[in-house]
């Protein structure tokens, strides 16, 4: 038994796995080119929400207002089909993503998704 608790006690929660896998991500792959027009800057967890958050910037065409519209529909869906984060969504861990324009530095997408947009 004392065994059994000793052992239980060295496991991390998934809050704690959540944030080393976040912090090495971004230490060993950011920042990532994710197409011709998007780089992931990084990626953190903000404990006090239990939120992911990702970091992005555009470029080219996409970089301009007219082409933004459907992206919170967008990035439900790619959250929704994201085996990887299986177990966070089973948790119901929040995510949000900030697109920056590479041409004007200004916030472009600013999107916070719970449990309920991507249930």
């Amino acid at each position: 038994v004392i065994l059994f608790f000793g052992l239980a006690s060295c496991q991390e929660s998934l809050e704690e796995r959540c944030q080393r896998e976040v912090k090495e991500h971004t230490k060993k792959n950011c920042p990532a080119q994710v197409d011709k027009n998007t780089l992931q800057d990084s990626v953190c967890y903000e404990p006090a929400t239990r939120t992911i958050h990702y970091y992005y910037t555009i470029s080219g065409n996409v970089d301009n207002m007219r082409n933004l519209g459907k992206a919170r529909q967008i990035l439900i869906e790619q959250l929704r089909n994201a085996t990887a984060m299986k177990a966070y969504k089973e948790d119901g861990f929040n995510f949000a993503y900030t697109y920056r324009s590479k041409s004007t530095g200004k916030i472009l997408i600013e999107e916070r998704l719970s449990e309920e947009d991507y249930k």
